[in-house]
């Protein structure tokens, strides 16, 4: 198969730390080059959270795979004239920490664009460049905590903890940012002029999580213009997936080895499920709606459903779907989920061999072609003299020279 790098030609300078470095993993992947750059001492994201796989954490393996590493020190003139020196040739400079670090080194847009006026410049950062939490120190749980997307759990003692979840902000932040480095480069080559942007975590948070906070918005509404669905006789439900705790034909159900998801709210799936389980009386009791219907607090219904998934495994309720055109979904876990037969065809893993540890690839494909092997992340300075030498032409006298006077760590 052909391989192919969309992003091929697009050089990004990165400042970054921790986990917002992943604003470009996925341009790493589609064929961006990205050129890290590490203060004297490096990213200590490499010693963060769990699990450290032969010294480096499985965060920064992931969000840093596939890129080149120069070790600068930015206090210095020659270290500042290095990066500018990057700049002239690039498409992209990312602040990946708290907004205006660059711009104390004379490093900022302003700085950057008199160099090369087409250059985009993207900040990432907790809360953003403004607003009362600005300059708030900050980790990922933080901002779906502000998001209202994570509650507090209370254990049997009593206590309060964070309980297990997803974490939105710190993933979708960088998602977003990547299409707004994108967009910027777009119009950047268009108009010859770069963009300034900036993006949240915390914002893409709530961005993310738009449906609940909409529809407790469009609830302050009075009810006459703001209602809920036909099948509940227009009943508002509890704003996101809250209002599916008393659904039956959208519901999970435990089955003979598990669990599945049943997704039956269209009256046509319901009649399908009927017929394939030999049950018809049930879909003339209750035909429910045409769309939208979940059988709402109907009891003696998910009691009846309730026995009949019991009776089937899950992989057979799942050939069962495909067989009755009935939507069913398996209910996995992280740990489970690399078992799954459409985990396996779609997301085969990154090999440890090549990458430090066994990670998830890009879930963006190219039809009929495959995307470029990122690589593995770098150590710290890992590509100084390369990244100087075939970018900057430097020889060895001078990279040994500014190595001398400590500019490269």
């Amino acid at each position: 198969m052909t391989t192919i790098a969309p992003l091929a030609g697009v050089r990004i300078i990165e400042a970054s730390m921790l986990g917002p470095a992943s604003i470009t993993t996925n341009l790493v992947d589609l064929g961006a080059e990205v050129i890290k750059i590490e203060a004297p001492g490096g990213d200590y994201g490499r010693q963060m959270t769990w699990p450290i796989i032969e010294n480096t954490s499985l965060l920064f393996l992931h969000a840093n795979r596939g890129k080149r590493s120069l070790m600068l020190d930015l206090r210095t003139d020659e270290g500042v004239e290095i990066f500018k020196e990057l700049v002239a040739d690039a498409d992209v400079v990312i602040e990946a920490m708290r907004p205006g670090a660059l711009a104390r080194r004379g490093l900022g847009f302003e700085d950057l664009r008199k160099i090369n006026p087409r250059i985009c410049f993207m900040t990432i950062s907790g809360y953003g460049m403004t607003g009362p939490y600005r300059d708030l120190p900050s980790h990922g749980i933080a901002y779906d905590t502000w998001a209202g997307i994570v509650p507090p759990a209370y254990d049997e003692d009593g206590f309060c903890y964070i309980p297990e979840h997803v974490s939105v902000g710190i993933n979708a932040g960088p998602l977003f940012g990547a299409i707004g480095i994108l967009a910027g480069i777009v119009h950047a080559r268009a108009t010859g002029e770069g963009l300034f942007m900036e993006i949240a975590q915390s914002d893409a948070a709530a961005a993310v999580d738009w449906l609940r906070s909409e529809t407790h918005r469009a609830y302050e509404r009075p009810e006459s213009e703001v209602t809920g669905n036909a099948a509940d006789d227009y009943e508002r439900r509890a704003p996101g997936t809250a209002g599916m705790k008393e659904g039956v034909r959208y519901q999970m159900y435990e089955t003979a080895d598990g669990h599945i998801l049943f997704m039956a709210s269209e009256q046509e799936f319901w009649r399908n499920f009927c017929a394939g389980i030999d049950r018809m009386d049930l879909f003339e009791k209750w035909p429910g709606s045409k769309y939208a219907d979940h059988a709402r607090g109907n009891r003696e219904l998910l009691a009846i459903l309730t026995e009949i998934f019991k009776s089937r495994t899950s992989a057979e309720w799942m050939a069962f779907g495909g067989e009755h055109n009935t939507p069913l979904g398996p209910v996995n876990t992280p740990k489970t989920l690399a078992d799954d037969p459409q985990f396996k065809d779609r997301l085969p893993w990154l090999p440890a061999e090549t990458h430090g540890a066994d990670m998830l690839p890009t879930p963006i494909k190219v039809v009929g072609a495959q995307l470029p092997d990122p690589g593995i992340a770098p150590t710290a300075g890992q590509h100084s003299d390369e990244v100087l030498t075939e970018v900057l032409g430097y020889d060895a006298e001078r990279i040994a020279e500014l190595r001398t006077k400590g500019v490269l760590g």
